[in-house]
């Protein structure tokens, strides 16, 4: 008989524990192959002086088990606290997050009674990064860092989820019509992936996340497999969720290359806590995300199954509980004592759940490395004098270029004001000046560093700078609007 698998769970803040007790039952009930160890992440260890919300020592449980059950958790209001979340999934490598929605209509109503897709989201850069500066006094930014091999393994894993899953077509999302080079990277990796012969029975496509996110909210049952960047995969799975029926019913699996945290898509909802009220479908459906990915399918079928023959027999929680379609209105514990009685039982209408053994392998190419050629820079400016007017700035910073660089324009929040520009427009204090190289001209990091000297010695505040290269000679930095 195969060995048990150690785990390691968190019980979370808020509604968390009972739901994660409930969770539990089922899967003890169910004779899954597990041993459990147990962490205490979120709140409580938040104010214990812990920024991250974990400890050293939950840390280690993660890195030796790999494999990560996860109640909700509350973080802090206030300053200071970073997203335990955000820190788990890159501490862990787990690049790929998959939300899974689908209609259990009607005995959970919803608009669109046929909805069954997967949304598959990058899970590590993005805006998620997390990188943020104020600027100036009026301006403040964030970096939205794209890798290629970041792409590479998310839009390849989504390829082979749709293979190992016998779905028929994937659709990826961008932006990609106004941030040609982060999200139009993303786009020519799929693009490029998507050619692959492995793939060849798919469909493939790409939208851009405008009409994307429509279609999840209006015609969901047009989609399939959606694999999207972090931040508009992280709206658009709740777009699904909610139109599927219930936000509560939704569970998430956040997978790496060797580790794995599974999780409610909710939150900790505190003004429930305590009050035995709570649906622990979100985190039971986690649950069975992570016994496919382990390799205890069989469990799996037999914990799904079983919810789906409670939600069928009316045993509804009171989120989800209708007078025309249920039958008992249930709180937490005795949610998850339905669906333990009803283990080994199959669904009579809704379909079955039958998931089987299923190998997810990504491997990553190894690509050879372009020319990088430093061909200029942008020197961003805090400058709030003489109304702001570009001209003024412009004979202040044009003299400064030295004989390697020329002042090629200065914008404004993207938009070219000088030496040419539209009149009449808004100007705030931040301003990047793009200087080029001169024909001919070789441009050094030594001459950058001259450049700022001459850029400080005239006075001028200079907050950052963005070398500008060129990659096997393709232009490697976006023009601003109006250059």
């Amino acid at each position: 008989m195969a060995e048990n698998r150690k785990i390691t769970v968190a019980h979370g803040d808020g509604i968390g524990p009972e739901i994660m007790d409930a969770t539990l039952r089922i899967l003890k009930a169910a004779e899954a192959r597990l041993d459990f160890e147990e962490i205490e992440i979120g709140q409580k260890v938040y104010e214990a002086g812990h920024s991250s919300g974990i400890t050293g020592e939950s840390w280690e449980s993660l890195r030796r088990n790999r494999i990560f059950l996860k109640a909700p958790i509350t973080t802090p209001l206030g300053g200071g606290y970073k997203s335990l979340n955000v820190t788990i999934r890159k501490g862990l490598c787990l690049f790929s997050n998959v939300r899974p929605c689908r209609s259990f209509y009607p005995y959970v109503p919803t608009h669109f009674p046929h909805i069954d897709m997967v949304i598959i989201r990058e899970n590590e850069e993005d805006l998620y990064a997390g990188i943020e500066h104020q600027q100036t006094d009026e301006v403040t930014q964030a970096l939205k860092l794209i890798s290629r091999p970041g792409c590479e393994a998310i839009c390849r894993y989504a390829l082979e989820y749709a293979r190992a899953y016998g779905r028929k077509k994937v659709t990826c999302l961008t932006k990609s019509n106004i941030m040609k080079i982060s999200d139009g990277l993303f786009q020519r990796v799929f693009e490029e992936v998507a050619a692959d012969p492995r793939y060849a029975e798919l469909e493939t496509e790409h939208r851009i996340i405008d009409i994307g996110a429509a279609l999840v909210a209006a015609r969901p049952e047009d989609l399939d497999v959606v694999v999207t960047l972090n931040l508009y995969g992280d709206i658009v799975s709740d777009i699904a969720a909610l139109v599927s029926g219930s936000v509560g019913l939704a569970g998430s699996a956040n997978i790496g290359f060797d580790a794995a945290m599974f999780e409610a898509v909710h939150g900790s909802a505190p003004d429930i806590a305590g009050k035995d009220i709570a649906n622990p479908s979100g985190l039971l459906t986690a649950a069975v995300m992570m016994l496919v990915h382990i390799g205890q399918p069989d469990v799996a079928e037999r914990i799904r199954n079983a919810w789906l023959r409670t939600l069928e027999d009316g045993m509804h929680t009171v989120d989800v509980y209708k007078e025309q379609v249920s039958k008992q209105r249930l709180g937490t514990r005795a949610f998850a004592d339905a669906v333990i009685e009803r283990l080994g039982e199959k669904p009579r209408h809704l379909r079955t759940a039958a998931f089987g053994h299923r190998d997810l392998e990504v491997k990553l190419p190894s690509i050879p490395r372009k020319k990088k050629e430093l061909v200029g820079v942008d020197v961003f400016l805090d400058w709030d004098e003489s109304n702001r007017d570009p001209a003024v700035l412009g004979k202040k910073v044009e003299p400064l270029a030295g004989d390697t660089f020329a002042l090629k324009m200065i914008s404004n929040r993207g938009v070219a004001v000088y030496p040419t520009g539209m009149e009449g427009v808004y100007c705030t204090d931040h301003w990047r000046c793009r200087f080029t190289a001169r024909k001919g001209a070789k441009p050094s990091h030594a001459e950058i560093i001259a450049l700022l000297g001459r850029v400080k010695k005239a006075g001028l505040d200079f907050i950052k700078t963005e070398h500008l290269y060129t990659f096997d000679g393709e232009r490697g930095y976006s023009l601003g609007q109006g250059e």
